[in-house]
């Protein structure tokens, strides 16, 4: 229970809904209650009034008539209150636990996240948070608010007979405390194993719409499909297993319910307080214990959904929990302002014992080209990664205009360098909002601020032809710009990097998968770019190396100042 600790925190910060929701739940359960003992009285008092003209006459049939209108008219605006409260508190509390863990999330860098799978990470933040709200809804609201309601039960029974409320509470107390027990040892299992079947299989639902393609050239969709299929049919198999526990559950619930009819009805067959033999009143204790059931149901499912949300709460815990691989210091006031680089004996491996670089030093003064030649895998990705600290070296010193990485704050660090990535990615939208992710707006400035600057740096890295139209900044581009060519996307991702006036630019295979032509023209355009600027390129291409004022290769993690002349 204690992993649900910092989420009850959370609740606390909405605990006015909170309670608003727990306050109607009761008084809807007191108004079912109350208008079914209330019916069950006039109906037999009116049957017995009705047995001689003299006591017909007497009876006054208005008050309870109006009792039953009111119970009737109360419960439904309680009950629609209890459900715009209760759905409203939730979707509050959703909302809040969402950003929260996002902004446990942010901070972590590859380090944290390295084998976790995308489809994890996307399931644990969306359908474990989701299940998250049974803890609100499902636990803490019904279990409070039928014990809320067994302790106004005994109040209302005992002004009539102290025993009778003293017996039917009993059996309802001791149902309170034993049957959510078993129904939570029933449910332990098949929860954790729904909740693990549902991640697998929206793991592998998104492994194979993002695979499509590549499932298609190689004839696999069946194969894969029918994987898909396995993991739907658990997925059922364990649906169908919960399924069968709320069933048991309510069957249980309703045998106690009927159990505790049959007990009250022979003890107050005996007599209600000083009324013997009992008449109406017998009614009353029956038709209440009867309406015990509505508040008792929800019990049969609450401990059920306990053990998915542990361990949804769990696996959201092992995320948000983790303490950042790399830190950074929100107070600095370090600015760069040449992008000076110099790595100092760097050793850096993902796993241990794998060497990546070993003692790799390199300095780039300000203004300076440096490139670095190398093989795929040799570790050129890997050290632009640890100059942009998206992961941080085992051994050595990376420094930036003088200053160790580590000491300039996060905001100033991005803002000193631009990288441009061999893997671009675009956001599902309009040109002109992926082109705002590189020069957003100012506050107070219009949406189309910066229109004439956007056209121009795509007409300069020759999108020309995108700009069509009335509106050609308002073009959508797709899922990840799929209505984009490759090329195309490569040139929405260089077009970022010269909206970005920072002093470091560091290229990581900028031109990968373009032609020779298109290769020069990028390449050309980067550098008269960088012309004032600091450039750190790495590549396998020996395109543009004559611009550059140094270049070495990677040889055994380490950098080798090549002597060619390109």
């Amino acid at each position: 229970m204690r992993v649900l600790m910092p989420f009850l925190a959370l609740f606390r910060r909405q605990w006015l809904m909170m309670l608003t929701g727990l306050i109607l739940t009761f008084i809807t359960l007191l108004t079912g209650i109350g208008l079914l003992s209330l019916s069950g009285w006039f109906l037999s008092a009116t049957a017995i009034a009705g047995l001689s003209v003299a006591t017909a006459q007497m009876f006054n049939f208005f008050t309870p008539a109006g009792g039953v209108r009111f119970f009737s008219i109360a419960r439904t605006a309680s009950r629609y209150g209890e459900r715009l409260a209760t759905h409203e508190a939730t979707f509050k509390l959703l909302t809040q636990l969402r950003i929260w863990a996002w902004k446990k999330l942010l901070p972590l860098s590859a380090a944290n996240l390295q084998g976790l799978r995308r489809g994890d990470l996307l399931n644990r933040l969306v359908a474990d948070i989701d299940t998250l709200d049974h803890l609100y809804l499902r636990l803490l609201t019904p279990l409070v608010a039928s014990l809320l309601m067994i302790a106004g039960l005994f109040v209302f029974l005992a002004w009539f007979d102290l025993n009778l409320a003293l017996s039917l509470c009993s059996i309802l107390l001791l149902a309170w405390c034993v049957l959510p027990v078993v129904f939570y040892a029933l449910g332990k299992t098949p929860g954790r194993a729904l909740i693990d079947a549902k991640q697998q299989y929206r793991v592998m639902l998104l492994d194979v719409i993002q695979g499509q393609a590549e499932l298609s050239l190689f004839a696999a969709n069946t194969r894969y499909l029918a994987k898909l299929e396995q993991a739907q049919a658990r997925l059922f198999s364990q649906q169908t297993a919960m399924a069968n526990i709320t069933g048991l559950s309510q069957a249980m619930l309703i045998l106690v319910n009927g159990t505790a009819v049959v007990v009250m009805l022979y003890l107050a067959s005996q007599g209600v307080g000083d009324a013997t033999p009992p008449g109406p009143l017998m009614a009353l204790m029956v038709f209440a214990t009867m309406a015990s059931l509505e508040m008792m149901m929800p019990i049969a499912g609450a401990f059920q959904h306990l053990s998915s949300t542990l361990l949804a709460a769990q696996r959201v815990t092992d995320i948000t929990e983790q303490t950042p691989a790399i830190s950074f210091d929100s107070h600095s006031p370090l600015k760069a302002n040449s992008g000076a680089l110099t790595l100092h004996n760097v050793h850096f491996a993902y796993q241990p014992h794998t060497p990546i670089l070993q003692g790799l030093s390199l300095t780039l003064n300000a203004g300076q080209k440096v490139a670095i030649l190398g093989p795929t895998g040799c570790g050129k990705s890997s050290l632009l990664g640890l100059v942009t600290r998206e992961w941080s070296a085992q051994q050595g010193d990376i420094t930036l205009d003088g200053q160790p990485l580590c000491d300039y704050s996060e905001a100033e660090l991005r803002a000193s360098m631009t990288v441009v990535s061999q893997r671009i990615y675009l956001f599902a939208g309009t040109l002109r909002e992926n082109l705002t992710l590189a020069l957003p707006y100012q506050q107070g400035e219009p949406k189309k601020a910066h229109d004439e600057r956007f056209i121009s740096v795509l007409q300069q890295v020759g999108l020309g032809a995108l700009l069509q139209g009335d509106k050609p900044l308002d073009m959508w581009i797709g899922e990840g710009g799929r209505q984009l060519s490759g090329g195309e996307q490569r040139r929405i991702g260089v077009a970022r990097a010269l909206l970005r006036d920072a002093p470091l630019l560091l290229l990581d295979e900028p031109t990968e998968g373009l032609d020779k032509r298109t290769e020069r023209e990028i390449l050309s355009l980067l550098l008269n770019f960088a012309e004032n600027k600091t450039l750190l390129m790495i590549s396998h291409r020996s395109t543009a190396l004559d611009k550059m004022d140094a270049v070495y290769t990677f040889q055994q993690g380490n950098l080798q100042r090549s002597q060619a002349h390109y």
